[in-house]
């Protein structure tokens, strides 16, 4: 059987921890190192309704993309949100490893899954930020190449069917899509560097009004997918992938996690 430990280091292995940008607090976040691990919950955020479908599937181990502790912990208590969801890991033994944004530009993760799911190919990194320990480039964002649509109206509809999401937001530069970047979760700042390396169209998330102004003057298809939706695929991924590792896990991807919000 499995332990946490062996989980933690396999994911590194995949997707190097040391890769994490400064701001950002991924890695083997709650738990017992030794502890026993046979059935595994993998989830985008490690939520109080995460927590209850674990408890009730038996998971010793709860694997995210987003950390469940983030910003430095004055207090655990049952008085704050993550206080409660600490504590209700610790006390029916469940441990956390978060993969954040060392799967964002890990090879594999956020940004293929994402670039994969909207069909893109010749991919290529949108911004290199360094090589890896085995020297392998890494970094944010994916370009990559499409066939087929002929406005960005037209491949915005195929973009919230393929992710699944509630809505979005697009500013039409009038362009065929041919050329895309992608960037899962909030990578409005890499905009001008896609409009630079040619792209007619980037998808993205949590953009800003003037980042869309910014969008038109530059002449670029924008489209806001979501963050949820835009990062979610990379569930099946980290599921698939300790699957392959694991072979006796039993693995599973949470069914009550969604996007937070509806559109009307």
């Amino acid at each position: 059987m499995a332990t946490v430990n062996e989980i933690y280091h396999y994911l590194d292995g995949r997707a190097p921890f040391s890769l994490q940008m400064d701001f950002d607090n991924s890695g083997f976040l709650v738990g017992r190192g030794e502890a026993p691990v046979q059935r595994v919950m993998v989830a985008l955020d490690i939520t109080q309704e995460v927590i209850e479908e674990a408890i009730l599937a038996d998971c010793e181990l709860i694997v995210s993309h987003h950390p469940i502790i983030f910003r430095p912990a004055k207090s655990v208590t049952d008085g704050g949100l993550v206080g409660k969801c600490l504590l209700a890991l610790a006390e029916h033994h469940i441990a956390a490893i978060c993969a954040h944004t060392n799967l964002d530009v890990a090879a594999g993760g956020v940004n293929d899954a994402l670039a994969q799911a909207l069909g893109l190919s010749q991919t290529e990194l949108l911004h290199q930020d360094g090589v890896d320990p085995q020297g392998r480039p890494y970094g944010i964002g994916r370009i990559g190449t499409v066939t087929g649509f002929e406005s960005a109206r037209e491949f915005a509809a195929f973009v919230q069917k393929q992710l699944g999401a509630e809505g979005l937001r697009l500013e039409n530069a009038g362009k065929p899509v041919h050329k895309v970047a992608v960037g899962g979760g909030a990578c409005g700042e890499y905009m001008v560097e896609a409009a630079k390396k040619g792209c007619d169209t980037f998808v993205t998330a949590d953009v800003k009004y003037n980042t869309f102004l910014d969008a038109r003057a530059l002449g670029l298809n924008l489209i806001d997918g979501g963050h949820f939706s835009t990062e979610n695929v990379v569930c099946p991924i980290l599921a698939q992938w300790l699957t392959e590792g694991f072979p006796n896990l039993e693995v599973q991807i949470s069914k009550v996690h969604k996007e937070v919000f509806s559109c009307i």
